[in-house]
């Protein structure tokens, strides 16, 4: 039989996926979410084929908050979009995965290279709860004036601090200081701007 997590909690599982807390993803609510995301995704990328500052509306739709004059090349894949807010002149290349089962704040005037990742969700490393579908989420921050190159992959918990340099293909697991250039796996400061 299998376990009952949430056996005193009330909760739905879409109220403990917007707390921050182990939940499983079989909310009906939480489907819907998705399929919008998926929806206004679709139609960003056939907007912006047709007239890319035309698409801005379905941009805005489709993410929490969008700054002036950034700038998002799809496609675009995300969880929800609307827990995702992005900077003012942030320019976003092509191919951007941002899965926001919680906050992605992108500051202004960041530079996020083709094919970045952006990962808030987590899941138990005990194996009963990861078999029986639990998942969490921790947010992920971008200072001001961050740059991630290409292939870049955040992971949930992360800050990335003001005017930091993330060198491409490199693998953040932990919070990176304002004012330095990482690389590698896992990311590493290697020295001062």
């Amino acid at each position: 039989m299998p376990t009952d997590y949430f056996a005193d909690d009330p909760r739905t599982n879409l109220e403990r996926m917007l707390a921050g807390d182990l939940y499983i993803a079989d909310d009906p609510e939480i489907a819907r979410r998705q399929q919008r995301a998926v929806r206004l995704a679709a139609r960003y990328q056939a907007a912006y084929a047709e007239d890319a500052d035309g698409a801005r509306p379905v941009l805005v739709e489709l993410l929490g908050a969008l700054g002036e004059e950034a700038h998002v090349r799809p496609p675009l894949y995300v969880d929800y979009g609307s827990n995702i807010t992005i900077g003012a002149r942030t320019f976003v290349n092509y191919n951007l995965t941002a899965l926001d089962v919680a906050a992605i704040v992108i500051g202004e005037d960041c530079q996020i290279g083709p094919n970045v990742q952006l990962l808030t969700p987590t899941h138990p490393l005990d194996p009963e709860p990861r078999r029986d579908k639990l998942e969490a989420a921790r947010p992920i921050t971008l200072g001001n004036n961050v740059w991630l190159g290409g292939g870049v992959i955040v992971l949930p918990g992360v800050t990335i601090g003001d005017n930091a340099v993330i060198g491409a293909g490199a693998v953040v697991t932990k919070d990176v200081p304002a004012d330095v250039v990482a690389v590698g796996n896992p990311a590493r400061p290697v020295r001062g701007l």
